[in-house]
């Protein structure tokens, strides 16, 4: 019936947007299927000018921004398109992990395909549904304890976990009757779970893989600073030791691991750490699901406070916080106790907090990739207007490119396929053959 063979249907040339279809004789799974963070989404779409709730698919197949195959997308999502409804051609998706660019297009998926994800993947996944506008879908979920295969016809899928900047993440060894594809998903070495991903990279390496397909977000030209989570807490440490003014802190909403780090740093200077009505819910929503991580509960953790915005209306999952929550008032009247996390979103409230001149600001994310990045020039102008000091301390969700040519090395695939990258060429010579992937190409494996 011919070679398995790999098919990429996003994740070429772009960051995010990884849909990768292995197809093994009559047996067909999808890996990850969510939109990229490609230019074109900005050409035609914005905050005020999103793709139609009646006809999603239709809308997104215009401008290409979704891959055009039958068999995939629910009948309710191809409204309006010239795509007609099928009987499903895949019989299984899995997910790698809960970021947006991974999971976020799953709400097209036709709900008859089973969905596979790991169990913390899954409960992050509920809670994001719950505190956000951010939908799914309804799906047949089945959660993978990392280690057991999934047999899905011909093909066999085993996760195993890496460390990433939200937990739960998971790479894949895939099966195939011709040999193994190794697919890492997002990954990095130096988190705090970075032994897992060292165990991953063995146990790929002991597959002798016919194909790796590797994330390669920070190949090529990357002159940002490299921190582990280590080095973020030692930067964290050494400010608060040097200010007694209200520090405040800005990080991705789901690192559930920056938020422990952020809490021992608080802890430890003496301060209580104060967070959003959203992420009080989702530290309380997903401790269950990672016992292994030290996530601050509100309402039982000494020195955690919820803030509480001034709103019209609460959410029902806001209200369990509201009672014990504080509010501008009371942080401007203990601010050299606090560590306040305010995420972008939620500058407005600088206004009402009023923060001392010098009082410092600490990015606990990403620097922008250009000067010209217009959220970073609003992010420094509400800074500059009241005077505080910016101070960068972030470690990056994904491994450097001196990492990733060891990890190819260490793996040797027969060929490795570079996705979520912009500089594919980055990784040419570091195995016996590198494949820059073209869109919706088949690649026979074996």
């Amino acid at each position: 019936m011919g070679h398995p063979t790999l098919r990429f249907l996003g994740g070429v040339r772009e960051i995010g947007g990884n849909k990768v279809v292995v197809e093994d004789g009559p047996d067909r799974i999808l890996i990850d299927f969510g939109p990229s963070f490609s230019p074109v989404w900005e050409q035609y779409w914005g905050q005020y000018l999103q793709p139609r709730s009646s006809s999603p698919v239709k809308d997104r197949l215009e401008f290409g921004l979704i891959p055009r195959i039958e068999g995939l997308y629910s009948e309710d999502a191809l409204a309006g398109s010239d795509l007609k409804p099928t009987d499903p051609g895949f019989q299984a998706v899995f997910v790698s992990h809960a970021h947006l660019d991974h999971a976020g297009h799953l709400n097209l998926v036709d709900p008859r395909i089973p969905v596979y994800a790991s169990a913390g993947t899954r409960q992050l996944l509920s809670a994001i549904e719950a505190s956000t506008f951010t939908r799914y879908g309804e799906h047949d979920w089945r959660t993978m304890p990392y280690g057991d295969p999934v047999r899905i016809g011909r093909i066999e899928v085993v996760p195993l976990p890496v460390d990433h900047s939200i937990p739960g993440a998971s790479g894949f060894l895939i099966r195939t009757s011709e040999g193994t594809i190794v697919y890492t998903g997002d990954f990095r070495q130096h988190g705090p779970r970075g032994a897992e991903t060292r165990a991953f990279v063995a146990a790929a390496a002991a597959e002798h893989p016919a194909a790796l397909v590797t994330e390669g977000t920070r190949a090529g030209p990357d002159p940002r600073r490299q921190f582990s989570e280590e080095g973020v807490r030692s930067g964290v440490d050494a400010l608060l030791g040097t200010t007694d003014k209200l520090a405040l802190v800005s990080c991705y909403p789901r690192d559930l691991d920056r938020f422990a780090t952020l809490y021992a740093a608080a802890t430890a200077a003496g301060r209580s750490l104060v967070v959003s009505l959203r992420t009080a819910y989702l530290l309380a929503a997903t401790r269950a699901a990672f016992p292994n991580i030290p996530i601050p509960l509100p309402g039982e953790s000494d020195g955690l406070y919820v803030y509480k915005r001034p709103k019209s209306r609460y959410f029902p999952w806001e209200r369990p916080f509201l009672d014990a929550a504080v509010d501008a008032p009371w942080v401007r009247a203990h601010a050299p106790e606090l560590l306040l996390s305010l995420d972008m979103s939620h500058f407005a409230e600088l206004i009402d907090l009023r923060p001392d001149a010098g009082s410092p600001f600490v990015r606990s994310m990403s620097e922008p990739f250009s000067e010209d990045d217009l959220d970073d020039q609003m992010f420094r102008r509400w800074l500059e207007h009241f005077g505080l000091e910016l101070h960068q301390y972030h470690a990056s969700g994904h491994a450097s490119g001196k990492e990733l040519e060891q990890i190819v090395g260490e793996i040797a695939p027969a060929n490795v396929f570079p996705v979520h990258t912009e500089h594919p060429e980055a990784f040419v010579g570091w195995a016996k053959r590198t494949t820059q992937p073209e869109l919706d190409t088949p690649y026979p494996i074996g």
